[in-house]
């Protein structure tokens, strides 16, 4: 299975993104689905993420302008990023956990400026 990451980009602040995360096939017994983001020098951590039955939890720094979403039959997971800052600026990845494996993008660039 593999996850392909896409809809990064430039964009000034204040702007809007909407990445997306497409599955190669269906995976089963999914524990969680979500999106992780690394800036230079830090470590990788957690932005929303999609719980089974339907939980969702943001970090601390999404305030309500980032939406996790899903849609089962394009087997595809999104992140709406609206009144972006300039430190949003980092690789985001997606995750999809199972119970067998963890599944991982590669990755795509988001860059705000100011």
């Amino acid at each position: 299975v593999q996850l392909q990451a896409s809809g990064g980009g430039l964009v000034q602040a204040g702007g809007s993104l909407r990445l997306s995360c497409a599955a190669s096939e269906s995976i089963f017994s999914i524990n969680a689905m979500g999106w992780y983001r690394q800036a230079p020098g830090k470590q990788r951590g957690l932005v929303a993420v999609i719980g089974n039955g339907g939980y969702i939890n943001y970090a601390d720094f999404v305030m309500g302008r980032f939406t996790i979403f899903r849609d089962n039959a394009k087997r595809t997971l999104y992140l709406q990023m609206n009144s972006l800052k300039p430190e949003d600026t980092a690789v985001y990845y997606c995750n999809v956990r199972s119970t067998i494996q963890d599944y991982w993008g590669r990755g795509t660039q988001v860059t705000v400026s100011s």
